[in-house]
């Protein structure tokens, strides 16, 4: 019997096949690491690209919140769904799907030759990121399934997270084209999916019943409808079609919650809100998205913008932020047992709070050197936090659900990410100052975002 006020546990367990006999650990990890490295390089693509690609398209600066906006947006809209569809109907077969998908949307990108075909192509990225994103977890919490495997393995896997927002802008940023760019990257996805195919074991934990469908339906067109408001309210916030989009987006998660009440196989157990992890999970994600990867996806335009910097000086630069996040995050299992995963929380919000609060005024000096401290603590900051946001997300949740937790974890990542994007250019654009003082305000608003998150953890904490 589940204790009161937690969700009781499926009754199922993971169901065997004859592709899932004989487990690979190692290549698990490894494909599903590389996957995801390859995601996350393709998610930060436009951070050095976007004034070619603006360029090309013919996009207006008001427009440019989408070609930031639309991997995430897709990611948000699916994470749960693809969760929930992966514990039910076979993580690898979810994770192959998703693997293709990205490949080929990709390769269409570099094709686009208007700004509506581009968003189009990186929304069908992010449904795609969001399969592989939600299937890995859950098809290493199968290849591990001691605590201690569990923990090197999300240890790894979140630091590939880190390695993947490291090395993209790199590799992009030397390739002349950003076209080529976004053709090289559907090539390796597409290679990480045929080795997967010939590699991965299946497993899945079924329910009976349907998939959530209507659920899906409305947590899709919520969040297209708070980020399109978002992304107009910069033109003005009290124009009536940002408020009906604002009234729209409330009305579909009411609608949103009131079929996760009434389903059978919802696409997120409501019950799990009430467990301090899966609440301290869903909060580092939501803030991590609007106060680290808001900021953090347009500071390089503004530093091309405003330092003159080329797309591949911004990537060596940026490197030292992601480079360092990628390091930690390897490295924070150690961590374990030590200090709790809360904590390290609260910690890595700490680190970028005063990271990016040493980068006040750095614009208006036009002194890309007196961003450095600011990089440095934050990365420390950040590879904290992907660290130990992967290991919650899937411990706070009965481990027939791993896909889930980690598809919930996420979703608010990417909601908040997508949130966090289009308030930085609303900001930063419309300050009456330029851009230097605009990036300013932005700076604050971060530090202060990141600073209630850590206290909201530490909250969560409390009252476990």
């Amino acid at each position: 019997m589940s204790r009161p006020g937690t969700p009781a546990k499926p009754a199922t367990t993971d169901v065997k096949t004859h592709a899932e006999a004989a487990p690979r650990p190692r290549a698990t990890l490894t494909l599903t690491s590389a996957a995801t490295a390859v995601t996350l390089m393709t998610y930060t693509a436009p951070l050095v690209t976007l004034r070619d690609t603006a360029a090309a398209l013919h996009t207006p600066l008001s427009a440019q919140a989408w070609l930031i906006n639309g991997t995430p947006l897709g990611l948000a809209a699916l994470l749960l769904v693809a969760g929930s569809l992966a514990d039910d109907y076979g993580r690898r077969r979810i994770f192959l799907v998703g693997t293709l998908t990205l490949g080929v949307t990709t390769a269409l990108g570099a094709l686009a030759s208007a700004t509506w075909l581009f968003t189009l192509a990186r929304i069908a990225q992010g449904a795609a990121s969001a399969a592989i994103l939600a299937s890995s977890l859950g098809l290493l919490v199968h290849a591990f399934p001691s605590p201690r495997g569990r923990l090197h393995a999300t240890g790894v896997w979140g630091a590939f997270v880190s390695g993947g927002i490291a090395v993209g802008p790199l590799v992009v940023g030397a390739i002349p084209s950003w076209r080529v760019a976004y053709g090289v990257l559907g090539a390796a996805v597409l290679i990480v999916a045929a080795l997967s195919a010939r590699t991965l074991s299946e497993s899945r934990s079924p329910r009976d019943g349907r998939p959530d469908v209507l659920g899906a339906l409305a947590f899709g067109l919520a969040l297209v409808a708070l980020v399109a408001a978002l992304t107009l309210g910069r033109d003005g916030w009290l124009r009536a079609p940002v408020g009906l989009l604002f009234l729209a987006a409330v009305l579909l998660v009411g609608l949103f919650v009131l079929v996760e009440r009434r389903t059978k196989n919802p696409m997120i157990e409501l019950g799990l809100l009430r467990r301090p992890g899966f609440l301290a999970s869903s909060v580092g994600g939501l803030f991590t998205g609007l106060a680290v990867i808001g900021l953090f996806s347009f500071l390089p335009f503004i530093l091309q913008q405003t330092l003159a910097l080329s797309p591949i000086e911004t990537a060596w630069l940026f490197l030292l932020w992601s480079g360092l996040s990628f390091g930690v995050a390897l490295q924070a299992k150690r961590l374990a047992g030590r200090v709790p995963t809360r904590h390290q929380l609260a910690l890595g919000f700490l680190l970028h709070a005063a990271g990016v609060l040493t980068m006040l005024g750095a614009i208006n000096a036009d002194s890309w050197q007196r961003l450095l401290p600011g990089l440095i603590i934050s990365g420390v900051g950040s590879g904290l936090l992907n660290a130990a946001l992967p290991l919650l997300a899937v411990e706070s949740v009965p481990a027939a659900r791993a896909a889930m937790g980690s598809g919930a974890q996420q979703t608010l990542r990417y909601i908040g990410s997508s949130a966090g994007v289009a308030l930085t250019i609303a900001v930063v654009t419309s300050s009456s100052g330029g851009l230097g003082d605009g990036t300013n305000v932005a700076i604050l608003a971060g530090a202060g975002l990141s600073v209630l998150a850590a206290g909201a953890v530490l909250v969560l904490r409390e009252r476990a």
